[in-house]
């Protein structure tokens, strides 16, 4: 950073980041792992199928797919706060609707109003938001903000004990009348990018004797790729590989958790915290593998996280043998490795692909990744109505998990040369 400028204090990118932490929390907690605690509910009152109420977590992924390009492009453009106000919005809409519901296709239009408010709140806006506010503490910001995905597995117990009390169509209202009194608020919080304040990112700022912000914000100017230019990298087609594989192995896992232990003979209260504890345990790989990112190289991380979550699933499918050690092993390795790839894909991909038009790539690559979202739950739904059971379903999504550690092995993280350009 050029020696003409000293550090603003207290700086504001910190309120960024904690606003983004809250908004993350909540909106995963009711909306994504949350899911889980209403499924057996659902399928107990009206008598769908598992794989019918399993579509509805695919068809979430479909909208959050198709947008999040979308949404890449506009958080680049207009910024968060008006994306997440707008998408709090119809989230609470989505969840009102999703408490009156009594046919299968208003079960999944609520679903799909679900799912384009969760695009407009959650990675793509958040990640953009802090990217744009910090560099040298970028991975350590982007960590924490990825935490307060992992920290929202605290609402799934909540979730599990409100539906218990009160049912799930008033557990869902309240969560609606929540998005209002919370989110709302919070996007206010949220700003585009620092120079337009009138300082520059990690909180420096160009004293008056040295001349406008303009003209010292040339000397570090965004850098990095296009996205047509991103799209001819091998590079990026092997990082979209992860994120389908990513997205389809916990897309899966997290929809499915709770009916797979109450199917093996657990309690609902059981079932929870183990699904409760899958993103609570990945705070320690959102924070700690988010942390060492930024002083080990990010490409080594990520294979062993994969390579983590695979084991992860391999215990999972003997749970019934295993018993309560294997469920805590699961639960180390997978939350661990689920939650280091969440909190280093952001500083990756913007490690390999640069700043210059951010939120669209990393859009892209997280709407090209719900794909993975889209088939993974209907599948292991699809297998359970077959089989009567989850039997190898998870030794199914274990191998996917290797096909993402040898897709890992093979991005080149230097082929964009970013380094000459910062």
């Amino acid at each position: 950073m050029p020696s003409i400028l000293k550090l603003q204090n207290p700086f504001y990118g910190w309120y960024i980041v904690a606003g983004s932490f809250i908004i993350a929390f909540y909106v995963a907690g009711s909306i994504f792992y949350g899911f889980t605690t209403i499924f057996n509910p659902i399928v107990d009152e009206f008598g769908w199928s598992y794989a019918q109420v399993s579509l509805a977590a695919s068809l979430r992924g479909v909208e959050s797919g198709l947008l999040a390009p979308i949404v890449g492009i506009l958080v680049d453009r207009l910024g968060p706060r008006r994306i997440v106000f707008s998408g709090a919005c119809l989230a609470a809409v989505g969840m009102f609707m999703l408490s009156r519901i009594e046919t299968l296709t208003g079960f999944y239009i609520s679903f799909g109003l679900i799912a384009i408010a969760t695009s407009t709140c959650t990675v793509t806006v958040l990640m953009t938001a802090v990217s744009n506010w910090f560099r040298k503490k970028v991975g350590l910001a982007m960590s924490i903000v990825s935490s307060g995905f992992g920290a929202a597995g605290l609402m799934v117990f909540i979730m599990a004990r409100t539906v218990d009390a009160y049912g799930w169509r008033d557990t869902v209202q309240g969560l609606a009348v929540g998005i209002l009194v919370i989110l709302l608020p919070l996007s206010l919080l949220l700003r585009h990018k620092p120079q337009q304040y009138g300082y520059l990112p990690d909180g420096y700022i160009v004293p008056d004797k040295y001349g406008s912000i303009e003209k010292t914000e040339n000397d570090i100017k965004e850098y990095g790729l296009t996205i047509r230019q991103a799209f001819r990298t091998r590079a990026f087609w092997f990082t979209a590989i992860l994120f389908i594989c990513h997205h389809l192995i916990i897309g899966t896992t997290i929809t499915h958790v709770m009916p797979y232990l109450t199917n093996l003979g657990l309690s609902t209260t059981i079932a929870s915290l183990g699904a409760s504890g899958i993103p609570l345990v990945s705070i320690v790989g959102r924070m700690g593998i988010g942390f060492l990112g930024d002083k080990i190289r990010r490409k080594r991380l990520i294979i062993m996280m994969f390579a983590m979550v695979s084991l992860g699933l391999i215990i999972f499918q003997f749970i019934n043998i295993l018993g309560v050690i294997g469920v805590i092993v699961f639960l180390v390795l997978f939350g661990i490795g689920y939650g280091g790839f969440n909190g280093l894909r952001p500083a990756f991909a913007r490690e390999i692909f640069g700043t210059r038009q951010y939120g669209t790539i990393f859009g892209c690559l997280v709407g090209i990744g719900m794909f993975g979202n889209i088939a993974g739950p209907y599948i292991a739904g699809k297998l359970f109505d077959i089989q009567g059971n989850y039997q190898n379903v998870w030794m199914i999504f274990a191998i996917i998990g290797f096909i993402a550690f040898v897709s890992s092995i093979a991005i080149n993280d230097k082929e964009t040369n970013l380094e000459k350009e910062k």
